[in-house]
């Protein structure tokens, strides 16, 4: 049945259509997630769905009695009311009468808060979040709108609100950027994209599908349409009269030909790999322990990063993920431990918060920065560097605001001016512009749409150097990591080898192999006192990370071959030319050590292969 309809809705921002002229309509049992780029106008769609914010033309056509309870992206708590009197003010609004106190708490808890009495002002970003999600989720609805409601949630609250949201009796509208989440979850996919809306029945996975299929009818259609106007014109330029009817809609048609709507290409975030070549020293963590009041964050935590990790870092909200990661990046320092850091280090960490990122060797206190967003965003890009070095070249600063689609007129506007997806676009530029090869990525999922995400994931499967992310993404994890560090209940750090879903396949069969009784035992600690480190245990599979670097190492095997052979023949003809002669055996060294890392990891991957193939053989 129907419940809501948007009718040719048109919202244009500082000159920008974000939609024109959409229709929706919403029946009693969609499950519905919306999908485009940042700054496309999702949020805006939801936000006039909900009645908060309205339309410049067109109308939203609702059913008698519908109830609607809307999760904003930033939402706003009364900050003269406690949490949970801003929370149950909510509900009761809602219309629901019956006494929820408890379940109300309850929640509360699952999601982290355990003080509901609290004044609002205490609270975290991602606390606030997660209050407003429990307030909307059990305000009484038939129409639930969520705007990004699996930011600052870990895994477990994720799943949860994935089983809970298959189980919601009414429709749903959301945008979230957990490709999981949206394949679990949704029936129904709407793009928003220039200005339009592509509505598809299906799941993310089957969208993906739809999508290509619609771009190639729109190719089809352009390209006969370019067909017919060249006929036309020819007609046309023979001299032709508009003496019939016939000929007065030839005429017509050219003229509806020569104006017609192209298929705009779609513009894609592009990223060349950006980094400074790293020594043999990189990063080495010494038993490290961090304590937060009287509460162990993690103790006696050792670990030395090799060329080329791709680390995962995952837990409970709170556990202490954000400060391993800056006691990483050294703007925190450990209790105890210590934390070396290789001389040809360069570190850009990509904060949780949007804040400006602070040198590595600068005083761990000094972090309280904060960004001018009067500055323009080219300005802002131009503070870290006017020029990098790229694989196609030296690209000015501009040009590299272009390619993460920030054209002429959006790098001279203010930085307030940007979406919040767009901020953490351009924060994730600045990051990269300084050419780090060591990237630390502190929930990168949060707020950036699919395609820059997508490209992301890409940029990272030729990065030359270290990745270590916290993120509670399962997907981006699966595409990235080939190391799972995770903050167990009993406070200890386990290692497990592969992606999210290895780590999850392993932590099931563990627990169905562990009697009961011993399931809650804590583990055992040395005799130092540090907790024990749960060693890796054997994986299963190549991650699909792996599986690409395996598929084509041998191919880049044979090329630094070639390229050593070259070199030593360019050595023997520069016998005379001394300074040329020293630059070229520099450089075969060079390659000569790449070659014999390479053959390293091949030999590495081989092996988990073979194990593999003899596991299931």
């Amino acid at each position: 049945m129907n419940i809501l309809n948007l009718e040719n809705i048109s919202k244009t921002y500082m000159a920008k259509t974000v939609l024109d002229k959409v229709s929706i309509g919403i029946d009693d049992t969609d499950k519905i997630g919306v999908v485009g780029a940042n700054g496309t106008g999702k949020s805006t769609l939801l936000a006039i769905t909900a009645g908060v914010v309205e339309a410049d033309s067109g109308s939203v056509v609702m059913g008698t009695d519908i109830r609607i309870s809307y999760l904003p992206q930033d939402p706003k708590f009364d900050e003269n009311k406690t949490l949970l009197e801003n929370i149950t003010d909510t509900i009761y609004a809602g219309g629901d009468q019956w006494d929820k106190m408890g379940e109300i708490k309850a929640n509360l808890s699952k999601f982290g808060i355990d003080d509901p009495e609290c004044a609002p002002g205490i609270l975290s970003g991602g606390q606030r979040k997660r209050a407003a999600l429990v307030a909307a989720i059990m305000t009484p609805a038939d129409l639930l709108i969520l705007d990004e409601p699996t930011n600052h949630l870990d895994s477990e609250m994720i799943e949860w609100l994935e089983d809970y949201l298959k189980r919601y009796h009414g429709a749903i509208l959301m945008v979230t950027h957990d490709r999981y989440f949206l394949d679990e979850v949704t029936d129904r996919i709407i793009e928003i994209d220039k200005g339009n809306a592509y509505k598809y029945t299906a799941n993310y996975s089957g969208f993906l599908e739809l999508k290509e299929q619609r771009l190639n009818y729109e190719l089809a259609a352009e390209r006969k349409a370019a067909s017919l106007y060249r006929k036309d014109l020819a007609w046309m330029l023979r001299g032709a009269r508009a003496r019939s009817t016939k000929q007065k809609a030839h005429i017509k048609r050219f003229e509806e030909l020569k104006d017609r709507k192209r298929p705009e290409e779609e513009r894609e975030l592009e990223l060349s790999s950006l980094s400074v070549r790293m020594g043999n020293k990189t990063i080495s963590v010494d038993g490290i322990t961090k304590r937060y009041g009287n509460r162990v964050l993690f103790s006696g935590f050792s670990y030395n990063f090799k060329k080329l990790d791709r680390i995962g870092i995952i837990g409970p909200n709170g556990c202490g993920k954000t400060t391993l990661l800056k006691c990483i990046a050294g703007e925190a320092a450990p209790d105890s431990g210590t934390i070396e850091i290789g001389q040809t280090i360069e570190i850009g960490y990509f904060r949780q918060e949007n804040k400006p990122a602070v040198d590595r060797r600068s005083s761990a206190d000094d972090t309280t920065q904060t960004i001018d967003e009067s500055m323009r965003v080219i300005d802002y890009i131009k503070e870290t560097a006017e020029f990098v070095r790229t694989k196609d070249g030296l690209v000015s600063a501009a040009m590299m605001c272009e390619r993460f689609l920030f054209d002429g007129n959006m790098q001279y506007a203010p930085i307030s001016k940007l979406s919040g997806g767009e901020r953490r676009r351009l924060f994730l530029l600045k990051v990269l512009m300084a050419a780090p090869n060591v990237i630390i990525l502190d929930e990168p999922t949060n707020d950036l749409d699919i395609a820059t995400l997508r490209i992301l994931e890409d940029y990272l499967d030729t990065f030359a150097g270290i990745v270590i992310t916290v993120s509670h993404d399962r997907y981006f994890l699966d595409r990235v990591v080939t190391t799972i560090f995770s903050f167990e209940p009993d406070g200890s750090i386990m290692r497990s080898e592969g992606g999210y879903s290895d780590y999850l396949e392993r932590k099931h069969v563990v627990a169905s192999q562990q009697p009961s009784n011993e399931k809650n035992k804590a583990k055992p600690e040395d005799k130092s006192g540090k907790k024990s480190y749960q060693q890796p245990r054997e994986k299963k599979k190549l991650s699909y990370r792996e599986q690409q670097e395996y598929d084509h190492i041998e191919e880049e095997i044979e090329a630094l071959e070639a390229k050593s052979t070259e070199l030593e023949e360019q050595m023997a003809g520069a016998a005379t030319d001394f300074p040329r002669l020293m630059e070229l055996e520099k450089e075969k060294a060079a390659v000569d050590k790449e070659i014999e890392e390479k053959y390293e990891r091949f030999m590495e991957l081989q092996e988990l292969v073979e194990l593999y193939n003899g596991a299931n053989a």
